[in-house]
């Protein structure tokens, strides 16, 4: 069977284009249209302020291959010595498991920043390059911050006048003639007080800031300074940075350096601040990876969310009737939201969830009592006087659960109680910042929280794992990456009860047999968490389902339960997500499966497709016997045959049924599937009925 995103090599991707095989390691980000926080309110710096910002992990085995059964999206297994047929239209993948593959008879290796300390100091020493070359090619240029990033590195000008697409020949060659200069990356370190008279000296006002910032926190600590070349020679230029770097520009090879796109972003992120120009890059060890790379660029552009929900009539942003970041869902869009949210139902009641709907507003008070005003009133919306009182569009669900909680009395036996909800929720995003259904205004969350006592929580805790292992492995995400965040320095609790939360996570993942990162000290100071990143076809990884610990709100909103000694406890409060939101999950799987869903999923399953007005009754009948079945199905007539099938294979429909004079007499049906088997011969009617109602209920192919 045909795989509509490529092919799997033992349940890892594997796409081809032009008969060479190329795969990407772990790779995110393929392009900066497809990322959801290459925005431009991103502030991120890997020079000074980052060596102390930067802290790694303790890395144990990150990513966990689920599900070696066959593969629900229509995909074959095959063994790593085949490499399927596959076609013209897919380019290179792979998931993080392998480490190279061949192109034409080569080794191609596409590890990401993070997996080679080598291409990490590349990409950052190709930073300190391009930053050189607009300073002398723009004099009056002023730098910022020009970080390593995951697939290449940016920097952040204030220009004296707005560089555009058309100036970054100029900058990469005079990058290329740099490189080739072999100018040493040379490390000082300095006092404070030396590192603020030289910044006043060249008048970098943005460094100086910067120095603040690092004083303000470690005033004690020495500043490292990188210098591009000789100080005191013709060919020399210096910025504050923690490193690390190559030797000389000698290791940076020029064939495997591109620039790539330039985007506005604010300094800090704040747009209040001064509006800056990023000019992004990438940079690899070989010229073989930068083209590999190129090639992933280009299908991640034809798998983009936003060109795939118009084309496919999925979803519109109707900026200007309606606002920026409101989602209109349209028929075709709405027919699968409605299947993604039946199946979260389902398995929630299964699970024990009892289904919630709340309301989109609260009266100010509430969120006065959550914190929500005091810690996160940038995200939200105006308040809304109704009758001389003030209300709040909702940010976030958890309060509108902890009311219906508090609504009756509870006793320990009661406990744990699970509530679920599908909310939709408000949150100010600038203009700037949102991007198609990944960040908007307005999504629905798959909220759910559960109230529990402190020995139950490693058991409830599984219990999500489970739900996230199954309700992803459905949608064909199998590789998972975990990650577990401790307490921070500051925290609400007590030193007892975060032992006792973070020994029940460590228990909940032990049990499920879940390796995991640990980010010591990252946890919210509210609670620890799990969050769980999901990786796409494109070796992408996308933060979705996430499991909070909570000592606050329990406290704040003054919840209680009776124990065993008739005495009032406050009990244990978990959120969590599994989509992350209803939008942003519908865009990683239009992206993950080319807008090509498999026929549980695909809002028309069945296209009936008349030769002639002569047999269209019997088109009717036969639609007519599907939806009795269950069947979404579509009759398209008035065209040529040759055209209604193309438009079908256009719209991606799994199976199309061709209907001419032969087989309406022998209430038989021409049946072609979408990809590469296509014609699949004639059928009896009954036959594509079961086979498609098979397939729906098993999400196997037809």
């Amino acid at each position: 069977m045909s795989c509509p995103s490529g092919q799997i090599v033992r349940g890892k991707l594997s796409l081809q284009t032009g008969g060479r095989l190329v795969r990407l390691l772990r790779s995110c980000d393929l392009s900066r249209a497809s990322c959801p926080t290459a925005s431009a309110g991103v502030s991120c710096c890997a020079h000074q302020s980052s060596q102390f910002a930067r802290k790694p992990a303790a890395r144990h085995t990150s990513f966990l291959s689920q599900d070696r059964r066959p593969n629900r999206w229509g995909c074959k297994l095959i063994s790593t010595c085949q490499v399927a047929a596959s076609s013209p239209r897919t380019a290179a993948v792979e998931s993080a498991e392998t480490k190279s593959s061949k192109q034409q008879g080569k080794l191609v290796t596409l590890p990401t920043t993070d997996e080679s300390p080598q291409l990490d100091r590349i990409r950052h020493s190709c930073s300190h390059v391009m930053a050189m070359a607009v300073q002398k090619l723009f004099p009056g240029a002023q730098v910022t911050i020009g970080p390593a990033i995951e697939r290449g590195f940016y920097y952040d000008f204030d220009m004296p006048e707005p560089i555009t697409e058309k100036d970054l020949k100029a900058v990469k060659k005079e990058m290329q003639r740099i490189i080739k200069a072999d100018l040493p990356f040379v490390k000082e370190e300095v006092s404070m007080e030396e590192a603020e008279r030289r910044i006043k000296g060249i008048n970098e006002p943005y460094k100086l800031e910067i120095l603040e910032s690092i004083a303000a926190r470690h005033p004690d600590t020495p500043i490292t300074i990188y210098h591009l070349g000789q100080e005191g020679e013709g060919e020399h230029w210096w910025d504050l940075c923690a490193g690390p770097h190559v030797n000389t520009t000698k290791d940076l090879n020029p064939a495997a350096v591109e620039l790539e796109s330039i985007a506005g972003a604010y300094w800090r992120g704040d747009e209040n601040k001064a509006q800056l120009q990023r000019i992004y890059g990438t940079a690899w060890e070989t010229k073989e990876q930068l083209k590999a790379y190129q090639q992933l660029k280009v299908e991640a552009a034809r798998r983009d969310h936003r060109k795939l929900g118009q084309e496919l009539e999925l979803f519109s942003i109707e900026a200007e009737m309606a606002g920026g970041g409101l989602v209109f869902w349209h028929p075709n869009g709405a027919a699968i939201r409605n299947i993604l949210e039946n199946f979260w139902k389902e398995h929630h009641l299964r699970n024990g969830y009892q289904l919630l709907y709340t309301p989109h507003v609260a009266k100010a008070d509430m969120w006065k009592t959550s914190g929500h005003l005091d810690f996160y009133s940038e995200n939200m919306y105006d308040r809304i006087k109704v009758e001389e009182e003030m209300y709040q569009l909702r940010p976030m669900n958890c309060p509108f659960h902890i009311a219906v909680y508090k609504h009756k009395q509870y006793s320990y036996r009661d406990l744990p109680l699970r509530f679920a909800e599908l909310g939709t929720v408000y949150r100010y995003e600038r203009s700037g910042t949102m991007h198609g259904l990944f960040r908007v205004r307005g999504f629905t969350q798959d909220d759910g929280h559960i109230f529990c006592l402190p020995d139950q929580i490693a058991s409830e805790i599984r219990g999500v794992l489970d739900m996230v292992e199954y309700v992803m492995g459905a949608f064909g995400f199998s590789q998972l990456e975990i990650n577990l965040s401790t307490k921070p320095a500051k925290a609400v609790g007590s030193d007892e009860i975060w032992e006792k939360a973070e020994g029940a996570l460590r228990e909940a993942l032990h049990t499920k047999g879940w390796d995991y990162k640990v980010d010591e000290g990252g946890g919210a100071f509210y609670g620890p968490k799990i969050d769980v990143k999901i990786q796409d076809v494109l070796g992408r990884k996308w933060q979705c389902s996430t499991i909070q610990l909570d000592f606050n709100l329990p406290e704040r909103f003054q919840m209680a339960y009776t124990d065993e000694g008739n005495q009032k406890q406050q009990p244990i409060m978990v959120h969590r997500a599994i989509f992350g939101s209803i939008e942003r999950f519908f865009g990683i799987l239009i992206e993950n499966c080319a807008g090509a869903f498999p026929l549980w999923l695909a809002p028309v399953q069945c296209r009936i497709m008349p030769v002639t007005d002569a047999v269209q009754q019997y088109a009717e009948d036969v639609a007519a016997q599907m939806r009795e079945a269950g069947i979404r199905v579509q009759i398209d007539s008035g065209e040529r045959i040759g055209k209604l099938i193309r438009n079908a294979e256009k719209a991606k429909t799994p199976v199309m049924c061709v209907v001419g004079e032969k087989e309406a007499s022998s209430n038989q049906l021409s049946v072609r599937t979408y990809g590469e088997e296509g014609d699949r011969g004639v059928m009896a009617v009954s036959e594509v009925i079961t086979r498609i109602q098979d397939a729906g209920r098993t999400r196997m192919p037809f």
